[in-house]
């Protein structure tokens, strides 16, 4: 019993949910830093109010893969939380504009990312569950479209609302102007209709079918496996769990002692609560005690090999995203243009020049999206991955040496096309080596190398740009373009065909 081979349209129903997610995201990502000043906030405070939305979904994504790999309605296996997420996240876009203070803005924005990662996360698994391993790269590929599409245009809402509608894109004091919220109310229409088209148009396979399918795979490929012995496993959890609290203990008492940076210490009390959760639970698996919490944390620790290769691939490669979304502008006004005036004319068009960047890279995405399936069967996934990354990290390091405005939309090109990869690629990759049993719990997991890149991104290149630096952020480009390449290189050590018999482990 094979999965059938889908047509393009049928993948284009099932990804087509995306373009509303992506459409969440980006006026998440535009605008809540204005709204959150726009309601008292200090410059220096935006950074702890948008921490939560990546820990949130550190927290959220592998909890909510864990229950859709266990859940089955009339609905299926994984539409029941793209509706659910919709729903909630449609009415936090509406409630954000219209935040009366600004905890009431911190608070949405949580239960903003909240509910759009109970939206996204199946999405992933739902390529992996429904289509052949000869398609999910194309699979993967029309999200990265529908997440260019939907960036472009979501980010750009304001402007075209002033620009094309005429309305005001200013307010009284404490007041979110007007543009902005109709931004929000298209915004929570268009991701709520986006996610009931995919939920209509598209079916699953039930969970009997997708173990069919998993064994015809491994009876026609059969994956080298890896059993581990489960009490030395248990033995092994106690002390990975013994040696992140020691030293997020050490790390956070030596932040606390030198004064150092607070968005540090999400990340070292972070590995603390971690290693205390890895103790617990092996503590919990020697008296025999098996359920979702003890499996979840369990399976954490237990990752498939091609997904620990992996994981070094997206840290290095979303580092130097960050990399680049923290720092683009102050580097292209400061380096390229030569000015740190925020109140001249000189800045404000270099700073809207930075918008239009951006623009060119999400395009190029969308553009390049379905090309990369192509050049992955004439080579392979890695070595598609491993010039897109390459393409991406020179673009990054170019801006260095530009001087123009032309030229740095060139340099966004590159970027664009690692953007549509790393988009894909990897999501190609991890889901030929997963079991459908726990595809969306893993799937869920390796949101962590997303976001925890993101915590060092803010923190660590912070420190560089200052203290190494000179105070110069265009070499904090240069370090995520560098960073880039290496993530590319490390693409070629991920192996796919090798697993771990993670049910016996847990």
């Amino acid at each position: 019993m094979r999965k059938r081979t889908l047509s393009f349209w049928e993948i284009w129903n099932m990804s087509f949910g995306f373009l509303g997610i992506q459409f969440g995201f980006a006026l998440q990502n535009a605008n809540t830093s204005r709204i959150f000043e726009t309601l008292g906030a200090n410059v220096e405070d935006i950074p702890i109010l948008w921490i939560a939305a990546p820990v949130t979904g550190l927290v959220v994504q592998p909890i909510i893969g864990y229950f859709s790999d266990r859940t089955w309605t009339r609905l299926g296996r994984r539409r029941p939380y793209f509706l659910i997420g919709a729903i909630l996240s449609s009415i936090a876009l509406f409630i954000m504009p219209n935040s009366p203070t600004l905890w009431v803005a911190a608070g949405t924005l949580w239960m903003m990312d909240a509910s759009i990662n109970i939206s996204m996360e199946p999405f992933r698994a739902f390529v992996g569950d429904n289509l052949p391993d000869r398609q999910r790269t194309l699979g993967f590929a029309m999200q990265s479209f529908f997440i260019g599409i939907g960036a472009v245009v979501g980010s750009l809402l304001p402007y075209m609302f002033t620009n094309w509608f005429g309305i005001s894109n200013t307010a009284p004091e404490g007041i979110i102007p007007d543009s902005v919220k109709w931004s929000f109310y298209v915004g929570g229409v268009v991701f709520f209709l986006a996610v009931m088209w995919t939920v209509i148009k598209s079916k699953e396979y039930t969970p009997e079918q997708l173990e069919a399918f998993e064994k015809e795979k491994l009876k026609d490929k059969p994956a080298r496996v890896e059993v581990v012995d489960k009490t030395k496993n248990i033995r092994n959890q106690f002390i990975a769990g013994a040696i992140m609290a020691s030293i997020g203990a050490v790390v956070s008492f030596l932040i606390f002692q030198n004064g150092l940076t607070k968005e540090l210490y999400i990340l070292f009390v972070g590995l603390i609560i971690a290693g205390v959760l890895f103790m617990l639970v092996s503590t919990l698996r020697k008296k025999q005690v098996r359920n979702g919490f003890t499996i979840i944390i369990t399976d954490m620790l237990n990752m498939p090999p091609a997904m620990k290769q992996l994981a070094w691939v997206q840290f290095f490669s979303w580092f130097a995203l960050f990399s680049m979304w923290i720092y683009t502008t102050p580097a292209v006004t400061g380096h390229v243009f030569g000015t740190n005036d925020t109140t001249s004319e000189l800045y404000n068009d270099a700073a809207d020049w930075v918008t239009v960047m951006f623009t060119v890279y999400n395009g190029v995405a969308a553009a390049v999206a379905f090309l990369l399936p192509v050049l992955a069967r004439r080579t392979s996934n890695k070595i598609t991955h491993l010039l897109a990354l390459c393409m991406g990290g020179l673009g990054l390091i170019s801006v260095y040496f530009l001087g123009d405005k032309v030229g740095l939309l060139l340099a966004m090109v590159g970027v664009g096309v690692a953007w549509a990869s790393i988009l894909s690629i990897p999501y190609a990759m991890l889901s030929g080596a997963l079991p459908s049993s726990k595809m969306g719990y893993y799937m869920g997991v390796f949101n962590f190398f997303i976001v925890i890149p993101q915590i060092v991104a803010a923190t660590i290149l912070g420190f560089l740009v200052k203290e190494l630096f000179n105070g110069e952020p265009i070499y904090a480009l240069m370090v995520g373009g560098c960073s880039m390449i290496l993530s590319g290189l490390l693409t070629l050590r991920v192996q796919t065909n090798k697993r771990i018999n993670i049910d016996e482990q847990s």
